[in-house]
């Protein structure tokens, strides 16, 4: 006879009161929900009764802060058995002083706002951008006459291209140094010298950060050790009053140094002025220049005096001019003279000129020259009107080229200079400005994984470093090594 299996008989068969029958699961469960919480309390009491705070920390301290990761006190005021929620400026100001950002800022902000801490061991120096935007987003609120750009939120938003290459008033932004230099001729193979072989420059051959040795490839030893009488007010501009100072250079690789002719381009270009002599004139200023010729010629000829005899060059003769005897005989005096006045003429209508600004000189006067005779043994003093000397214009060199921002070429070693700054390749013109745009620097530095920091601090500072002051240390070394270490 067949079973009969109805529903009420299956249900019949289900133990209703399972759930409440103990099983190991269930026993492990109740005291696990019993005993952690109970240890969490132990500990936490633990811990007070220790005097160690840092359970009731928001984070680790950053790196540099670390050796105070124990001293609360050290930042944080003891209000009531317990300490305050945010570090006051006097704490900060007690270890490292903070100079102010400008003297029209609209508010000073406490140290905390732009520096955080409890975040980790991260670079406490790194405020975020919206701490910068408080005042940049919109600056014509506090500063309607400001003359910088009003409204910036981050590099990605607002930030305009860089004041050196903004033009003014239309005029596109130029270099206002004076030195001639054609950067397109140089990139290329040139000759070393009138009839030198063909080279290929390469950019670190005249460019080199402040703490790198000098390339001397084509450097000059007899330059290198001449002193000269310019002062570097006459070759670089003065960096602007208002500039914030960056603190001291880490590296000394920043900025570039400035090229200087005996290091980079006294092994090329000759300086020389006369075939008498094996060497060139000094790489200074048109009086020195001069001095120097008439000392080489008067102890030339004092030492040579059978050349007062001059014969008439066929090569130097000029259609419609009359031509001079085909025999001269000079005093010692006279040959200085002539001899100094065609070397000028040389230096400063090509030598000198390739690189520099030769104007008249608004003073014209008879210079006397003192010679010595044929025989050597008598002197005599000459005052023979030569060729003008000229007026050198200062070299005007840049020093730095955004005052307002932090630049470190160090970090950007990996990079070959032509990927940063590619006009090299094509300027022709000294005026060409050849510093990268925004739009290069964007390439790398943007938010996100994968790129290089973007945010403000990473090029502009706010404190102004040169109004540092030196604060009293307030710490001993046993203070802050309490837990014996």
């Amino acid at each position: 006879m067949a079973r009969t299996r109805t529903t009420k008989k299956l249900a019949q068969r289900i133990d209703l009161n399972y759930f409440k029958r103990p099983t190991p699961l269930k026993r492990a469960k109740f005291w696990l929900s019993l005993l952690l919480p109970l240890l969490g309390l132990v500990w936490i009491a633990w811990r007070g009764f220790s005097g160690d705070h840092r359970v009731y920390s928001s984070g680790r301290l950053s790196r540099a802060h670390a050796v105070l990761d124990k001293e609360c006190a050290a930042c944080h005021v003891r209000q009531t058995g317990a300490f305050s929620a945010r570090a006051e400026d006097n704490a900060c100001l007690g270890c490292h002083d903070g100079p102010i950002h400008h003297a029209s800022k609209s508010a000073t902000p406490d140290c905390a706002t732009c520096h955080t801490e409890h975040r980790g061991t991260i670079n406490i120096s790194a405020a975020t951008n919206q701490a910068c935007a408080e005042c940049h987003a919109d600056l014509k609120t506090s500063h309607p006459d400001t003359i910088y750009t009003s409204h910036i939120s981050s590099l990605e938003d607002g930030h305009p291209e860089f004041a050196a290459l903004r033009p003014v008033a239309g005029t596109p932004a130029s270099d206002p140094g004076t030195i001639k230099l054609n950067h397109a001729i140089h990139m290329k193979p040139i000759r070393r010298g009138p009839n030198g072989p063909l080279v290929n420059l390469e950019c670190g051959n005249c460019h080199r950060p402040i703490a790198v040795d000098a390339d001397l490839t084509y450097a000059d030893p007899k330059y290198r050790a001449a002193a000269v009488s310019y002062k570097d007010s006459e070759e670089f501009l003065p960096i602007h009053a208002e500039t914030l100072k960056t603190p001291k250079p880490v590296s000394g690789r920043e900025l570039m140094a400035p090229v200087k002719f005996a290091n980079a381009c006294a092994g090329c270009h000759s300086l020389a002025f006369d075939k008498r002599f094996d060497e060139g004139v000094p790489h200074d200023k048109p009086e020195l220049v001069n001095a120097f010729l008439v000392r080489k010629f008067q102890q030339y000829i004092a030492a040579h005096p059978g050349e007062v005899r001059v014969q008439r060059d066929p090569n130097r003769d000029l259609t419609g001019k009359t031509l001079p005897p085909q025999v001269r005989v000079l005093t010692p005096a006279q040959w200085v003279v002539e001899r100094t006045a065609d070397a000028e003429e040389l230096l400063w209508r090509k030598t000198c000129k390739q690189c520099h600004e030769l104007t008249p000189s608004p003073k014209s006067a008879q210079r006397p020259i003192r010679a010595a005779t044929a025989q050597g043994t008598d002197a005599q003093e000459v005052s023979a009107p030569l060729t003008e000397l000229p007026y050198l214009a200062p070299a005007g060199i840049t020093l730095e080229w955004m005052p307002h921002a932090k630049f470190d070429h160090d970090a950007h070693r990996g990079f070959t200079c032509v990927s940063c700054h590619p006009k090299a390749l094509t300027s022709t013109e000294s005026s060409d400005i050849l510093l990268p745009g925004i739009a290069t620097c964007k390439t790398c530095h943007a938010p996100g994984p994968g790129h290089a920091e973007s945010r403000c601090f990473e090029c502009h500072t706010y404190h102004d470093w040169s109004k540092r002051k030196e604060v009293t240390p307030r710490f001993t070394l046993p203070a802050l090594r309490t837990d014996g270490r």
